[in-house]
């Protein structure tokens, strides 16, 4: 079951191809001496990464996650690792003397050396002299991977690029635009509203830059999923259980991989049956999703729920049940109140679902920096990766992970507690 259902991984035998939009064609050519950096963009867990490793596999191309990179010094170095490269260079260089063996020959002489031959062999020795001189020549990271890369000619991709700050994505185009100019394969991949951020950071990739949008799953594309699995499991499941899950995946391929898993364990399917079995949901399909939800982003809602650390207490806000939570818990009850999607939130529309949930509005400056440092603690959680994009500027809050915003619909309760602000 294991190998027929993969969530977050490659599968093998419920890959979903959707052949009709062309993506791994269009993808392929980033190979074709395209001269243009092509930029890859879906929503998290939207099947980017699986699509982008079926046509060009980790073993064939130098893959950096970005989530994984604290500062531009560490892609680099990064991307020299994985080409087994060094930054810096030590070179030997040895000077000296042989000895040597002089022939003086007369007469008529073949070869090898008998017969007919009159010829006389004369050592003549020098002295076999030897030195050697060893300079180190140190290189940046930076310079050092774009020459190892150009010199591999194997293609860059950065996952999840969004995930760099703004100045290092603009050193790192800038880095990278010479080999893009000369054709090199470069490929970013990035979340939807994040797809100019290339251009953004670098006026001159105006013009050259490849788009590839992802566009939104189907419910005939993630469909297919179980329709090739369970069969492989010799198994059958009924198709009210399938629009269940099409209801609730949010369009992600992950979440319905992760859905077909989790029903094959409460069936206790864990390998292909000997006979044909039928695959039910004895108790609805809701305790299913109540149990992913909590195994998902239950840890990063909990931190974005306690707020910075802080000298002493917030405030408690009551809420029209009765119950009374600081503004960190407001604000992610609001937003879980309006039951989202993978969506781009109006600042209003989280300012009217608190207005619904709240006694007292709190006011407008105070939401916006709740949501500006929650997008702070996401930052310093190296354990997670980034559910929300709050959009100072645009005051818009982008909901970046579907597994989060699942959670939102199915793991936050009325009977929620978090606990206190750490002081």
């Amino acid at each position: 079951m294991r190998q027929v259902f993969v969530p977050g991984g490659q599968p093998e035998h419920t890959y979903v191809t959707r052949d009709k939009l062309g993506l791994e064609k269009q993808l392929q050519t980033a190979s074709d001496n395209l001269c243009k950096l092509v930029t890859i963009t879906g929503p998290t867990k939207s099947g980017k990464s699986v699509l982008t490793k079926k046509v060009y596999p980790t073993t064939e191309a130098v893959w950096i996650d970005g989530g994984s990179v604290s500062n531009e010094e560490d892609l680099w170095l990064g991307v020299i690792e994985k080409l087994d490269g060094f930054v810096d260079i030590t070179r030997t260089t040895t000077k000296g003397t042989a000895s040597e063996i002089a022939v003086q020959a007369s007469g008529q002489l073949e070869i090898p050396f008998f017969a007919k031959a009159q010829a006389q062999v004369t050592p003549k020795y020098g002295q076999n002299r030897t030195s050697s001189e060893t300079t180190l020549q140190r290189g940046s990271p930076k310079s050092r991977a774009l020459e190892q890369l150009r010199e591999s000619k194997r293609p860059l991709i950065i996952d999840d690029f969004h995930y760099l700050d703004r100045d290092t994505q603009g050193s790192v185009v800038r880095g990278l635009k010479g080999l893009v100019f000369d054709g090199h394969p470069v490929i970013l991949l990035a979340i939807p509203h994040r797809k100019y951020d290339a251009i953004r950071v670098e006026k001159e990739m105006t013009g050259r830059v490849q788009q590839i949008p992802i566009p939104a799953w189907r419910p005939d594309e993630l469909q297919q999923i179980p329709a090739v699995g369970f069969p492989l499991l010799n198994a059958t499941i009924d198709v009210s259980i399938v629009d269940g899950f099409l209801r609730e995946c949010l369009q992600s391929p992950h979440l319905m991989q992760e859905f077909c898993r989790q029903i094959c364990e409460s069936n206790q399917i864990e390998e292909a049956c000997e006979t044909r079995t039928s695959v039910t949901a004895s108790n609805g399909t809701d305790i299913l999703f109540h149990k992913v939800a909590a195994d998902t982003s239950k840890t990063i809602f909990d931190r974005l729920a306690k707020g910075p650390r802080q000298r002493s207490d917030r405030n408690k806000r009551m809420f029209k049940d009765g119950r009374q939570e600081d503004i960190y818990v407001a604000v992610l009850l609001a937003i879980a109140h309006l039951r989202p999607g993978m969506v781009t939130l109006e600042y209003e529309e989280v300012r009217g679902a608190l207005r619904e949930i709240l006694e007292e509005l709190p006011q407008a400056h105070e939401v916006s920096r709740v949501l500006e440092h929650m997008s702070t603690i996401q930052a310093d959680d190296a354990a997670s990766a980034p559910v929300l994009d709050w959009d100072k500027k645009e005051r818009r809050l982008h909901i970046t992970d579907p597994f989060f915003a699942f959670f939102l619909r199915w793991g936050v309760s009325d009977t929620l507690v978090v606990g206190e602000g750490a002081g």
